[in-house]
C-alpha cells in the first residue's frame, strides 16, 4: 500500500490523518522511525507525550 510519503511502516501505527507522514490507505506512519517527546516538565499521562515527527499535511 502506498502512502503520502513512502511506504507504510507496520512497526509504527498512527491514526493522525492530518500528518503528512500518515499512510492514507491504512493507519500507519510512512517514516522509518519517529521521535517521541513531551511538552511537560514531568510527564505522568499519555496526554503529556507528543510525536515530534509530526508534519502538518499540506
Amino acid at each position: 500500500m502506498a502512502c503520502c510519503n513512502g511506504e507504510k511502516n507496520e512497526s509504527i501505527k498512527c491514526t493522525v490523518t492530518q500528518c503528512a507522514n500518515h499512510c492514507d490507505s491504512a493507519d500507519y506512519c510512512s517514516l522509518s522511525s519517529i521521535q517521541v517527546g513531551t511538552h511537560e516538565a514531568n510527564p505522568t499521562m499519555v496526554e503529556c507525550t507528543d510525536c515530534n515527527s509530526f508534519e502538518l499535511k499540506k
